[in-house]
């Protein structure tokens, strides 16, 4: 009993109580270079997320809309061509300690009038899109869409391929509301991009 009591008293706790857990480690870049390939790495407020490559619902609807958006990916403008816009796939976008990569991201070209030769961009863009999957939904909605608001992403499109549905988020202050949503067989005009029309049947797989 004095052996226990001494030990109480040199240790400052009870040989029953657990010992305090060692803070989680701060995830960095180098963890986003260590990530396996088939998977997307990606840092959110300190945490390393890492995503399995999309499943094929998910990798037709971003390809068919970045197929229909294509016309508005062009330095000048045109009846044909609207332009204005430069449209990314997948960029890697770095936010202070945070590394995000959105399905698809765009800049208005008075804001990034070329593509940099760099690994990544900086600049926020001014829409982007999410497609939602079973496994990235919750981030996407959550903690992806906090950091888009912080930076000042003026509209972010989520699209959700198992439910057939487009919602349209536009940033009120440093808060996002619904602008509209769509669904189906909608044919839709939204913005930022309400020069052209998207048919939303060519994003499903039948």
């Amino acid at each position: 009993m004095a052996r226990r009591i001494e030990r109480f008293y040199r240790t400052g706790m009870d040989a029953n109580v657990a010992p305090v857990a060692e803070p989680k480690r701060k995830a960095t870049y180098d963890d986003v270079l260590a990530a396996p390939e088939h998977q997307v790495a990606e840092i959110l407020d300190g945490e390393l997320f890492l995503s399995p490559r999309p499943a094929l619902p998910h990798t037709r609807a971003t390809s068919r809309l970045g197929a229909i958006l294509d016309p508005l990916d062009d330095e000048g403008g045109s009846s044909l061509r609207p332009g204005g816009w430069l449209l990314l796939d997948e960029p890697e976008l770095h936010f202070g300690d945070d590394v995000v990569v959105p399905d698809i991201a765009g800049w208005r070209r008075e804001r990034l009038p070329h593509i940099p030769d760099a690994p990544w961009l900086e600049l926020a863009p001014d829409w982007l899109c999410e497609t939602l999957s079973p496994s990235t939904a919750r981030i996407d909605r959550t903690r992806k869409l906090a950091i888009y608001a912080r930076e000042g992403v003026r509209h972010v499109w989520l699209v959700d391929p198992l439910l057939r549905t487009l919602e349209i988020l536009a940033l009120d202050g440093d808060r996002w509301v619904v602008a509209e949503n769509h669904g189906g067989d909608d044919v839709v005009r939204a913005e930022p991009f309400t020069a052209i029309e998207v048919e939303l049947a060519r994003l499903w797989i039948d």
